[in-house]
């Protein structure tokens, strides 16, 4: 299955509620990012609004990590 296209059992009400709190917090999660993961680039970090599931599939594949594992080390940070 391709990380883009994850089907998760999520609600887009969870996705709204990391998509608000990256906004409101944005520098210091990139700091939190580039601590663990430090080949990040500055396109990582390029969010479009509305655009979170392809940008939850551009950080799966350059992690490693499934898309659901990224959603929930993201509102862990």
């Amino acid at each position: 299955m391709d990380a883009y296209n994850n089907n998760s059992n999520r609600s887009n009400d969870d996705l709204d509620t990391t998509e608000l709190r990256a906004r409101g917090n944005w520098n210091e999660m990139k700091g939190k990012m580039r601590q663990q993961y430090a080949d990040l680039t500055d396109d990582d970090f390029e969010y479009a609004e509305g655009k979170q599931e392809e940008w939850y599939g551009k950080l799966s594949k350059k992690l490693g990590r499934t898309v659901d594992d990224v959603r929930d080390w993201l509102r862990k940070l």
